[in-house]
This record gives C-alpha cells, sequence and structure tokens, in this order.
C-alpha cells in the first residue's frame, strides 16, 4: 500500500517528480498563508481599545528607543498575536486554593498571563506576596477579593449565597480598616459554618474530625466548603471533590451551612466606597440571577462574570446589556488539578470588554488613590505609610533611588500607577507640596510588609 503523505509530498498531480527542496518551498508558503489567512484584521474600535489597554498594562515598564519617534513618545500598542491576557478570578492557599500566591504567579506567567488578580474568598492577606513575586515575572497584579454575602429577598424560601468579585487599584482600598473587620467578620462566621457542616457530617454518619479540616486550611487561614471536601476526600468518606459538593455540600445539601454572611447590598455598596469596582461572580450558579443582578444594579454593581474558558454566555451577556453592566470573566482558578478546572489565562476576554472594564475602573482607582494620598498628607504617620505601600511596598520603597520626602513616595506611586496625564492634576500636585517637608520613615513602611 502506498502511503498517500509520501506521494502528496513528492510528486505533482500528474504523477511526475518534484525536487524536495521546490516541495518544501511550497509547504512552507502554504503553511505561512493559513496562518495569515486564520487571522481578522482589527477594527478601529480595536485597534483603539488595544492602544488604551496597552498604556495602562505596561505603565511601570522603562521605555525603550523604539517607542520613540522624532524625539514623540508612542505608546507600545499591542499586537494581535501579543495579546495582553487577563485573569480576574483566582484563589492561593490564603483561602481555598492549592497554591501560594508565589506558585500562583509563576504559573500565571507560564501561561502568559500579563495582570492578574488575586480574589481569595473573604481576604486580600495574600496581596503583599503576589504583588512581590510578580516583580520576577512582569506581571501586573490587580488587588482583589471575593466576598461571600446572601441574597435575601421577602420570600425566605428564595434566599441563596452571592459571590461578588471587587478589583481595586494598586494603592489598595480606602477605608482599608473598615474594609477588613467587615471581611474579618465573614472569616469569623467561616469557622462556625465549617463546624456545623461537620457537624451535619457526624449525624450523616461521617465522622469527619475538625482538626482534619484545619490541618487542610493552614494556620490563619478561614475553612471554606473546598476545605471540608478535601478532608472528605483524604478521610475516604467520597471519590473525589465533585462527588462531595454533588452529596453533601451543594447550596443546599445535607451538609450544607451559612456563616456570617453580609447583604449582598452592603457588600456592593462598600466596595464602591472603598474605592473598588464591584463585580457578579458566576451568575450561571444562582437560582435567580435576574432578580439579584436588578438589586445589585440599585446597589452599584459595576459588572458580571460573562465569560468563561467555553466562551460568552449569551443568555449572561444579554442581562449584562440590558442592565448596563460590564462583561468580565475569570477561570476561577484553585490549583484544583484535573480535567475538571480551567486553567490560568483560558478566559479569552475581548480588548473591547477590557477596554470597558478600565474605563470604568481607572477613574473609580484614581479617586482612591487620590484618598489615599490625602490622608496621608493630613496626618502622615508610619500606619498611613504602610497602608499606601502595603500592596506593593517592596517595589516602591526599594526602587533604584532613595526617598527623602513624601513628594519622591508620591512620584513613584504615581509613575506606577496612574498615567502622566493622570498624576499630572492640580489634585495631586497640590499634596506634591504638602508632602514635600514629611520625611519618610521607609524602615517601618517596610516593617508593616
Amino acid at each position: 500500500m502506498v502511503d498517500d503523505g509520501f506521494v502528496n509530498a513528492s510528486s505533482n498531480g500528474n504523477g511526475n517528480q518534484e525536487s524536495p527542496r521546490k516541495t518544501k518551498d511550497i509547504n512552507k508558503k502554504k503553511k505561512k498563508k493559513k496562518r495569515g489567512g486564520s487571522k481578522k484584521k482589527m477594527t478601529v474600535e480595536q485597534t483603539l481599545a488595544s492602544k488604551s489597554v496597552s498604556e495602562w498594562v505596561y505603565l511601570d515598564r522603562k521605555l525603550v528607543a523604539d517607542d520613540f519617534d522624532f524625539g514623540v513618545h508612542k505608546t507600545v500598542m499591542m499586537r494581535r498575536e501579543d495579546k495582553v491576557v487577563f485573569e480576574l478570578h483566582t484563589h492561593s492557599k490564603f483561602s481555598d486554593g492549592f497554591l501560594s500566591p508565589s506558585k500562583l504567579v509563576e504559573r500565571a506567567h507560564g501561561n502568559g498571563v500579563k495582570v492578574l488578580a488575586l480574589t481569595d474568598h473573604d481576604t486580600m492577606s495574600g496581596i503583599p506576596e503576589a504583588t512581590e513575586a510578580a516583580r520576577r515575572f512582569g506581571i501586573k497584579i490587580i488587588p482583589g477579593v471575593e466576598i461571600s454575602t446572601m441574597f435575601s429577598p421577602r420570600n425566605p424560601e428564595a434566599e441563596e449565597p452571592v459571590h461578588i468579585l471587587a478589583y481595586y487599584s494598586s494603592g489598595g482600598p480606602t477605608r482599608s480598616d473598615e474594609l477588613e473587620k467587615f471581611l474579618a467578620n465573614i472569616r469569623d462566621g467561616r469557622y462556625l459554618r465549617a463546624k456545623d457542616m461537620i457537624l451535619k457530617l457526624n449525624k450523616l454518619k461521617l465522622p469527619l474530625k475538625w482538626e482534619h479540616v484545619t490541618r487542610i486550611t493552614g494556620k490563619g487561614v478561614a475553612p471554606g466548603r473546598l476545605h471540608v471536601a478535601r478532608a472528605m476526600v483524604e478521610a475516604g468518606y467520597v471519590e473525589n471533590l465533585k462527588q462531595a459538593f454533588a452529596r453533601y455540600l451543594y447550596d443546599g445539601g445535607p451538609a450544607y451551612s451559612t456563616g456570617n454572611e453580609p447583604l449582598v447590598e452592603e457588600a456592593v455598596q462598600l466596595i464602591c466606597e472603598t474605592g473598588g469596582v464591584a463585580v457578579l461572580a458566576h451568575p450561571w450558579a444562582l437560582k435567580n440571577p435576574v432578580a439579584i443582578i436588578q438589586r445589585l444594579k440599585d446597589a452599584g454593581l459595576h459588572g458580571m462574570e460573562v465569560y468563561r474558558s467555553d466562551g460568552k454566555l449569551a443568555v449572561y451577556s444579554d442581562l449584562a446589556d440590558a442592565y448596563g453592566l460590564l462583561k468580565l470573566g475569570g477561570s476561577d482558578y484553585h490549583g484544583k488539578g484535573g480535567n475538571s478546572e480551567s486553567e490560568l489565562g483560558s478566559v479569552n476576554l475581548p480588548v473591547i470588554a477590557l477596554h470597558d472594564f478600565l474605563k470604568v475602573a481607572r477613574p473609580i482607582w484614581y479617586g482612591a488613590i487620590k484618598d489615599i494620598f490625602e490622608r496621608y498628607a493630613a496626618e502622615p504617620s508610619d500606619s498611613n505609610l504602610a497602608r499606601i505601600t502595603k500592596f506593593g511596598g517592596a517595589k516602591i520603597l526599594k526602587g533604584n533611588s532613595p526617598m527623602s520626602c513624601g513628594k519622591d513616595l508620591i512620584d513613584r506611586c504615581l509613575s506606577l500607577w496612574l498615567t502622566t496625564e493622570e498624576r499630572q492634576t492640580a489634585e495631586f500636585e497640590a499634596i506634591k507640596i504638602k508632602l514635600a517637608c514629611v520625611a519618610i520613615n521607609q524602615g517601618a513602611g517596610l516593617a508593616f510588609l
């Protein structure tokens, strides 16, 4: 029997032999044509959106010679093949993820992610480690958190848990103490909730131990359902995590329990008040998404997850359009492994969606950064300095040049966090004047990291 592949590669359609070199050249041309033909040319709108997104992503990168044309700076534009990948929904060991923030960042880098939001459940404790690791890999970190809440309509039977993602500027939230108190109360409820789940499992003849769950969570980490599920797998009560949820831990399941979850409207309002962008997480998991979205839109909700690794969900995209919400998405990566989990960076967010996100987020983050510096200018204490440097302190305080006063601090921060146009405003110039005479205690700032 003749190998068809061999015949096709070495003869023309008439059966005449062709030289290997000529055949190789023809194949090269075909491959090149195929690659080029598979791409669609970017529209003007996409090109402008790409330019804007690129400008923000690479704020803290040094300019190279190619970026200048006759002495005029040009923003580096993303080529289509160099598309910037945003990953907006991830978890680390600081909540129910399997990886440390450093390992999460390293994996994201390996997957080509350029912008990573760490959104652990009810805590932002992993952000400093993620930010420090991101320096080594050239990744931009968006400080985030996924807040556990409850939707409580008039009908008690329609009550259900809702998760809200919050995205903050590189300077973090304003009124951070208030937000941390809010999150700490939810975390305290997680301990009570996990104990109640274990009690229910025990009544179902599954003698799971509290010590087993806390050993998995680690010191200082509030337990979640995934931790309980992992303990059940290790104890041999279920075959895998999916079975643990399907049989016992699903919303309303025989071992399900609630904690100290606040009303979802309260969480959205607090996110808005502390300089964050509020986004509804995985609406496809909700029983009554329309009623929830209606209420949250009135509370200040900015967007909702619409994109997943398997594409855009049309029904939720239509809901976002109907209520004027941003269309976002992320992998919800935990590091569990296996085919049931989407990989980091696997959600394809269109450049228009990213541009719309930043168009809403950047004015909010600008106001938050301004508020943080105004508080420091009014009271230049070590604790207020620590609030500025909390999420990116090492990068700020360990820069190439020493800082002698508050003006040096604000110049360095703003060059990393804002565009030239955003930072050259009368508001920030006024803050710089106030901080010109304020000495910087860099040791104190690093001590809080």
